[in-house]
């Protein structure tokens, strides 16, 4: 543009006969009149032109892409089809890296967002994946009739579990693994786990962390980079005071919250207190959360399981225990996915008082509702005879450790010393930064998006359950982030989980949650994979219980 604008003004003064310098009158007749003639003029036809109707010419080495041929109104669809063609044809191969989309942009004169949505689509259908650090990988080969592959980088961890469901401390690799061929086994360390229910953590808002943790680091005191207060920073617990009263009804202040390690981290610090105070042993739901079991079953000396009907706990054979403690699931039960009736939960509340005994309400994912009313936490209806505890791990992420715990106040001193002897409190940073997300209104944001996400794949799932595994029996669907598949009698879950595994697949026997015989089934967690990725892993289940 320089030099035509240069040029411009030299024919301008040639017009007005404005006299020349011997050289650049020269220059005028020989070069850049011959540029003129030649270059510039077939730039302006070829180059120039082509930047004014906004479509460059030069286009993207990656798959020789040349924007001229994508369409004004449809440059996302374009590309995004142009990628999908090259992974389905083996142009791209599991682990090959994506240019950055603001390069792949600029080359092809597209706005970066028309890129990023391409990749995003590509992502949600389980082709490609974004690492930490890493960029955006091909993720999956999918040929005609191909199971989708695994990229790199997506290993399930040694020793890891395949348990789900609240509490649980177990953890393993999230990324698509193959199906493969019927009979073949995967390639060494690929697991693709759908035993789990959790959130899909590549939403988790990095941009928005990012600004609340420097607005905390700007304005933060030299006194709040000290100890923190063992039962949590001030802020944080105001903020969580706020949020607890607009999505669960709960009406406390600031001073009855105690911020603990996670949902974990809650179960073990009342355990120990509770010990201390002659208390041993515990009721848990069966089936039940195999993590949660664990914790209690550290510190605790017993514990009792009490049957799950499509009420939920029966209260009347917990009565009928030993047990003055007892851990329920109330808005989702884990795995079954039902709710506590309200009559349960008169009658709960009843056992609750007549043994002075205690309930521990596990409110692990009640955020997450698609075709219901919401479910109040149980808390409010007997502040001094509940312990509420939750966390933000399927909102956020369970990275962050960071939950919380309302009990009643005969045992609040003892709970905040305990955590002060355990290790001071959680780190206060962490604690201020979710405080902005939450005041900010990001986290309200973040949850609605989520829901919108989630209820896609929950659809998802439902539908290919309903194609590959016709006549099982879905609960569990109206909330949460998995879904029980109840299988018919006579097949074995604990079979259908191993085989599954030589395919490639974590998935979870409802045999393994429970501690007496029952009904078979698998539990199926979605929130992590696309619609995709659900087809392929349910149709692979679905050869396995047939076959």
């Amino acid at each position: 543009m320089v030099i035509m604008a240069m040029v411009a003004s030299l024919r301008e003064a040639t017009i007005a006969g404005s006299t020349l310098p011997h050289d650049l009158g020269s220059v005028w007749e020989h070069d850049l009149g011959s540029v003129w003639e030649h270059d510039l003029g077939s730039v302006w036809e070829h180059d120039l032109g082509s930047v004014w109707d906004d479509a460059s010419m030069k286009g993207s080495d990656f798959l020789s892409l040349d924007p001229a041929a994508a369409p004004v109104r449809g440059r996302t669809d374009w590309l995004a089809d142009r990628l999908r063609e090259a992974i389905a044809e083996g142009a791209l191969t599991p682990g090959v890296r994506l240019p950055a989309t603001r390069d792949l942009a600029s080359e092809l004169a597209f706005s970066r967002g028309t890129v990023v949505e391409a990749y995003r689509r590509l992502t949600e259908e389980g082709l490609l994946s974004t690492n930490r650090g890493g960029g955006t990988v091909v993720e999956a080969h999918l040929g005609a009739g191909t199971p989708l592959q695994p990229g790199p980088g997506r290993r399930t961890r040694p020793g890891s579990g395949t348990s789900g469901g609240p509490g649980t401390s177990a953890s393993s690799g999230t990324g698509p693994a193959p199906t493969g061929a019927p009979g073949t086994a995967p390639p060494a360390g690929h697991l693709l786990d759908i035993s789990k229910g959790a959130p899909d953590l590549s939403a988790f808002p990095r941009a928005a962390w990012l600004r609340a943790e420097r607005a905390v680091l700007t304005g933060a005191s030299p006194e709040d980079l000290g100890y923190a207060d063992p039962q949590g920073v001030p802020e944080l617990r105001e903020a969580l005071a706020g949020w607890l009263a607009r999505s669960r009804g709960l009406t406390v202040g600031p001073e009855r919250i105690i911020i603990t390690a996670g949902v974990t981290g809650a179960l073990s610090l009342l355990a120990q207190v509770m010990r201390e105070r002659g208390v041993s042993e515990c009721a848990v739901e069966d089936p039940g959360a195999e993590g949660n079991r664990r914790i209690l079953g550290f510190w605790l000396d017993r514990l009792h399981p009490v049957p799950v009907d499509a009420e939920g706990m029966d209260v009347a054979a917990l009565t009928a225990s030993d047990a003055r403690l007892a851990l329920v699931t109330p808005a989702h039960q884990f795995p079954t996915g039902v709710t506590l009736s309200p009559d349960r939960r008169r009658d709960l509340i009843a056992w609750a008082e007549s043994t002075e005994g205690l309930v521990v309400e596990d409110d692990y994912d009640s955020e997450y509702r698609y075709d219901r009313a919401p479910v109040r936490a149980m808390h409010a209806s007997a502040t001094e005879r509940i312990v509420h505890i939750s966390s933000l791990s399927k909102v956020i992420a369970p990275a962050l450790r960071l939950g919380w715990m309302i009990a009643p106040r005969h045992l609040h001193d003892d709970l905040v010393r305990r955590r002060w002897a355990t290790d001071l409190g959680s780190p206060a940073l962490p604690q201020l930064t979710l405080a902005e997300l939450i005041t900010s209104g990001v986290l309200e944001r973040q949850l609605r998006s989520l829901r919108r996400r989630h209820r896609d794949r929950r659809d998802a799932a439902v539908a290919a359950i309903g194609r590959w595994l016709p006549g099982s029996r879905i609960e569990g669907i109206a909330a949460g982030l998995h879904l029980h598949v109840g299988l018919p009698a006579e097949v074995d879950d604990a079979e259908v989980s191993a085989r599954a595994r030589e395919r490639g697949i974590a998935v979870q026997p409802l045999s393994a949650l429970r501690f007496s015989p029952g009904s078979p089934g698998l539990i199926i967690g979605y929130g992590p994979h696309s619609p995709a990725t659900l087809e392929q892993a349910i149709r692979t289940l679905g050869e396995i219980v047939s076959g």
